[in-house]
């Protein structure tokens, strides 16, 4: 039948717009392509999570580690503190190793980049630290047996200065006491103490007013345990309104670690037997009342005596 349009089909059967026999052998080639790389994908990204993982792994051991080191070293320093020792060569070793402890503690505490290496080289420097106090706790030990040993072997020698002591230290309260004794019963002691209104001829008045001087009699009385030769005896006289008679010069004497005021002062020459002694004090305008004398000698009281004058 003839085509009205004038054209044959034939005409479009050209070799450019033919189906490839090889086209789909390369679609299926790439799809295999992809799914390998997809699957090496899917293999690297198991492989890094897995590597990654473990390195977490890794790095929790590392600090589990680092924290044992230095809670086991902290407990070391502590053991350190805790070692007393009198012995000055150990003393100062130890302080060497307590320093030397204190400065890993420090590095320990900076450390950043941690790895097995550093901590095992961290526990050799711990383990060699605490190998050292062992050392010396045994030398300590051996230092606290001989003591005891020793102090056990004195016992003995103990007693018997303990009691010898005693017994010295009894004949020494005794003598002490035997001492106090004599310097008590050595003290001179004056008696028949006393006061005499005197004229200007040194003649007795019957008042006071009239007088110009006054007399002290007394007696220092015998006493064997007192010792011999001058002793200077001083006299105070107090008038009835409380002021001590005295010159201008107003001298005084030691007394108990004061400076007191006195009236008169006389040396005499004492053999320890009873020597009679009289002390002069010259001044006028006496008023009547009652006086108080006062004796004196080798800084201390050895008489007084109150006086009613009129």
């Amino acid at each position: 039948m003839e085509n009205k349009q004038g054209y044959d089909p034939s005409d479009f059967e050209d070799d450019d717009y033919a189906p490839q026999p090889d086209a789909g052998k390369s679609i299926r080639g790439y799809r295999i392509v992809i799914i390998i790389l997809s699957v090496i994908l899917v293999a690297l990204s198991a492989l890094y999570f897995g590597i990654h993982r473990q390195q977490m792994i890794d790095n929790e051991l590392l600090r589990a580690d680092r924290d044992s080191i230095q809670s086991d070293l902290g407990r070391l320093m502590t053991d350190y503190d805790n070692l007393q020792i009198s012995n000055d060569s150990i003393s100062r070793g130890l302080d060497i190793e307590r320093e030397r402890a204190d400065s890993l503690m420090t590095r320990l505490k900076k450390e950043r980049s941690w790895n097995l290496a550093k901590i095992k080289q961290y526990e050799k420097e711990v383990g060699t630290l605490r190998t050292i106090m062992k050392g010396y706790v045994r030398q300590i030990d051996s230092l606290n047996t001989l003591n005891k040993q020793l102090i056990k072997e004195n016992v003995g020698y103990r007693k018997e200065i303990s009691t010898a002591r005693l017994r010295a230290e009894m004949a020494e309260e005794k003598a002490a006491e035997l001492d106090n004794k004599v310097k008590v019963g050595s003290v001179l002691r004056a008696r028949d103490i006393r006061l005499t209104a005197l004229n200007s001829r040194s003649n007795p008045v019957s008042r006071i007013k009239n007088a110009s001087r006054l007399r002290v009699d007394f007696v220092l009385s015998a006493n064997e345990l007192a010792t011999p030769g001058n002793k200077a005896v001083y006299v105070r006289i107090t008038s009835p309104d409380g002021y001590v008679l005295t010159t201008e010069q107003m001298p005084t004497f030691e007394f108990e670690g004061e400076r007191l005021s006195y009236s008169a002062m006389r040396e005499v020459d004492y053999q320890n037997q009873d020597l009679e002694v009289g002390i002069y004090f010259n001044s006028t305008g006496f008023a009547a009342g009652t006086y108080s004398v006062e004796l004196y000698c080798e800084g201390r009281l050895i008489g007084q005596n109150q006086v009613v004058m009129k």
